[in-house]
């Protein structure tokens, strides 16, 4: 079997994905992994708004529809959106009679904020219980389910 020669791991890639790395070193993605959460692992990527989230300049439109009376669906062509997407943010930010655009605009800021806390950081119970499975050599799929 031929092995691949060693790569010494003192470049650093900043802001590359962990597959951008993995292909400029000519491994997998996998290998890598080890390598950097042993050395403290990458810096996030800075965050930004999904191009499929509402806009600032979107809620402003939803806000003076909102004030002219007008219905949900006629903002929602409007914006060329869907009426449940204006019904579900104008009722998540104080509906027809408090919807005020900034105030949406940062609490959906608030809301995407990432990361979430890991499902069993959050719940020491289930961290326990499946700490007690992989101890008893379960698999991953034995204790999802």
């Amino acid at each position: 079997m031929k092995y691949r020669p060693r790569i010494y791991y003192t470049e650093t890639q900043n802001g590359d994905s962990l597959h951008a790395i993995a292909r400029f070193f000519d491994r997998s993605h996998g290998s890598i992994a080890g390598i950097l959460v042993r050395t403290g692992g990458t810096h996030p990527p800075q965050r930004r708004r999904s191009r499929l989230a509402l806009t600032l300049s979107k809620r402003e439109q939803i806000s003076r529809g909102v004030v002219a009376g007008q219905s949900i669906r006629s903002i929602a062509a409007l914006l060329g959106r869907s009426p449940s997407t204006v019904s579900r943010e104008v009722n998540r930010n104080g509906g027809h009679r408090r919807y005020r655009t900034s105030k949406a605009d940062q609490a959906a800021w608030d809301r995407a904020h990432r990361p979430n806390r890991c499902k069993l950081a959050k719940n020491p119970v289930l961290a326990r219980i499946v700490t007690k499975k992989l101890k008893q050599l379960w698999s991953t799929e034995q204790i999802a389910g």
